[in-house]
């Protein structure tokens, strides 16, 4: 079992930050262009998304915990994933820092799945700061 702990702050309100992160089925706002839709089955914990990914491929990920008053979650892939890595838990929690500044901490833990561990590190950690660019973006800061 691997890691990727990435922690980046974000000059912006936590509460406007969480608006976007916290949204399960939101990932498509902020995650870039190789993500071409998202679909949700159910809600809360429990709830998959289903993101359909550029060349056909699709990942399917499942809310594991949700706390809103600590602008917390986790989430799971489930099934085959098209990046090379299984057994995969995300933690991505956002802190408040000041009035408009917060800290965006995400957390991955995984095992390789036919790359080395530097390889799979390098993809996974580059979702994450990806993400949180998209973000930046999104919210002009």
């Amino acid at each position: 079992m691997t890691d990727v702990k990435v922690s980046e702050s974000i000059a912006a309100p936590a509460a406007r930050v969480w608006e976007l992160l916290g949204e399960f089925g939101g990932v498509t706002k902020w995650g870039g262009a190789m993500l071409q839709s998202c679909s949700v089955e159910g809600e809360g914990v429990g709830a998959v998304r289903h993101i359909s990914l550029q060349g056909g491929m699709e990942i399917a990920e499942r809310c594991e915990a949700y706390d809103a008053a600590k602008r917390s979650f986790s989430y799971s892939i489930i099934g085959k994933s098209p990046i090379p890595i299984k057994n995969y838990l995300s933690v991505c929690t956002i802190v408040e820092v000041g009035a408009n500044e917060c800290r965006v901490d995400w957390n991955g833990t995984f095992d390789p799945d036919g790359v080395s561990a530097e390889q799979a590190q390098g993809m996974v950690r580059g979702i994450y700061t990806s993400g949180v660019a998209g973000v930046r973006k999104l919210l002009g800061v």
